[in-house]
């Protein structure tokens, strides 16, 4: 199958979840997954009408980035190191792996100096893996006043990755826990946290269901790494 018709299948799918759970499909955003995948391939994609695309690795991103059209959006989904920040920030719309205050301060102070905001996602370990990037729910409640008053950082959601090899509905406790903490952070900070990125290839329509606003989809458009 083409990777334009199965971009339609998975924005097919995402339509229907989203009417599943009462939204509107244009409330949810779609990030086609390029980790490990060439340019060549990922010019199809944004000739089937994809423009945001995420990428796991830096030294990919900074590769691919000046091969591809001016105008596709990229973020960053995978785990980023303090030292390549300033390589990131200018040309990447959003940071969806921010997993510590330490990190986040970092971004704050960079993002100061080269004359930018920095749209984040918190990334939180829900499923409690000890090998797994992330705050702890307790202490993410415990940080975020620090972290919504980094001003040079707009933290617009948060971020999950469920524990490998589960499926859709082993994953949706996952989900409905990164939502229900999201909700408990808003009405403590006062401040709207709108995002929820979480579904990948094998969870994307549960993850929808449980109020996921933008998804990562790599293998069922690109197939298999």
């Amino acid at each position: 199958m083409l990777i334009r018709d199965k971009l339609c299948v998975v924005k097919s799918k995402i339509v229907a979840a989203a009417t599943r759970s009462g939204r509107k499909s244009d409330q949810i955003e779609l990030i086609a997954v390029t980790k490990t995948f060439s340019p060549e391939t990922i010019h199809e994609a944004v000739e089937a009408g994809q423009n945001l695309f995420g990428e796991n690795r830096v030294q990919e991103l900074m590769s691919k980035v000046p091969v591809l059209p001016a105008d596709v959006r990229w973020h960053l989904i995978g785990h980023l190191q303090s030292n390549k920040i300033r390589k990131v920030l200018p040309v990447v719309e959003a940071i969806h792996s921010v997993d510590s205050l330490d990190l986040a301060r970092n971004i704050h102070r960079i993002a100061g100096e080269l004359g930018v905001v920095s749209q984040i996602y918190l990334e939180v370990n829900v499923s409690g893996e000890a090998s797994k990037y992330g705050f702890e729910p307790a202490r993410l409640e415990a940080e975020l006043e620090e972290l919504l008053g980094l001003d040079k950082v707009n933290v617009v959601g948060l971020m999950t990755v469920p524990p490998i090899g589960e499926s859709g509905e082993e994953s949706r406790r996952h989900f409905a826990a990164l939502r229900e903490l999201r909700d408990r952070l808003e009405t403590r900070g006062g401040k709207s946290l709108p995002g929820l990125s979480m579904g990948m290839s094998g969870d994307y329509e549960t993850a929808i269901e449980e109020g996921a606003t933008i998804v990562r989809v790599g293998s069922a458009i690109f197939g298999g790494r």
